[in-house]
């Protein structure tokens, strides 16, 4: 037998192929924005993020007043609150690398164009719960429209965003952001799993094991520190969520 299938069937029966498949993935934080020409949440960190060999990028999403879901971190731009502004007023604002403001449309069609990463879409918490709902309507209605179900992920702080996901999108990744629920009572929800702050889990050390017993994901973030990062990973973490994604990546490749 060659030796390649001796040390498969070495593998196999030690059961160490799962461990050697479930290595760490880097989910690059509102993409690969710290390059040149790129900027949070814009397109280009998208693409960024797919040539630098990250497995997924993620970016935030909040909808404006007359429904037209838009890629953005803070709930207001340039004085501007989203949920309360048409998308005519703010529809020709720049980011910092020149692109004018992304539409979810916008964004997800370049997806489409860019295979191989995954997409982490955060949808943001909205002043009103109304607003919220309809947001989570409207984004996945436009996920499915362009064909993205199998490659986008569903993150949330708001438990009713979360909720709603799930009713909304069955089968779909459903990621609670809070840090405040544990993996069994996510199970129960109908969630994936977490995707928690870094200090959330040194404090519940357990819950890592615990969501992978309850056969979840899990994911943390905000993760720049190579020694956070090597402590998730020697915890077999799924996901971490970080702003410097090409040094991740390095540190995976090391193991």
């Amino acid at each position: 037998m060659p030796m390649k299938k001796i040390l498969m069937a070495a593998l196999l029966a030690a059961g160490s192929w799962t461990a050697l498949s479930a290595q760490t993935q880097v989910i690059a934080h509102r993409g690969y924005w710290d390059c040149d020409g790129s900027a949070q949440n814009s397109i280009a960190a998208l693409v960024k993020a797919a040539e630098a060999g990250a497995y997924g990028s993620e970016f935030d999403v909040s909808i404006t007043a007359d429904g037209v879901p838009v890629v953005n971190h803070d709930d207001d731009i340039q004085g501007h609150v989203i949920e309360t502004t048409d998308y005519a007023t703010i529809k020709d604002l720049k980011l910092p690398n020149g692109e004018t403001l992304p539409t979810l449309e916008q964004y997800l069609a370049k997806g489409k164009e860019t295979p191989g990463i995954r997409l982490v879409l955060e949808i943001k918490p909205h002043k009103l719960e109304a607003n919220e709902n309809r947001a989570v309507e409207a984004i996945v209605a436009l996920v499915r429209k362009h064909g993205l179900e199998e490659r986008t992920d569903y993150i949330s702080f708001s438990m009713n965003i979360c909720k709603q996901l799930v009713k909304q999108a069955p089968g779909a990744p459903v990621y609670y952001l809070n840090g405040d629920v544990t993996p069994a009572e996510l199970k129960r929800l109908g969630m994936a799993g977490f995707d928690y702050h870094y200090k959330v889990l040194r404090k519940n050390p357990g819950w890592i094991d615990e969501a992978h017993r309850l056969g979840m994901k899990t994911n943390s973030w905000t993760v720049d520190d190579t020694e956070v990062m090597q402590w998730l990973i020697d915890r077999r973490i799924d996901f971490i969520t970080t702003d410097k994604p090409v040094e991740l990546k390095r540190l995976l490749e090391k193991k």
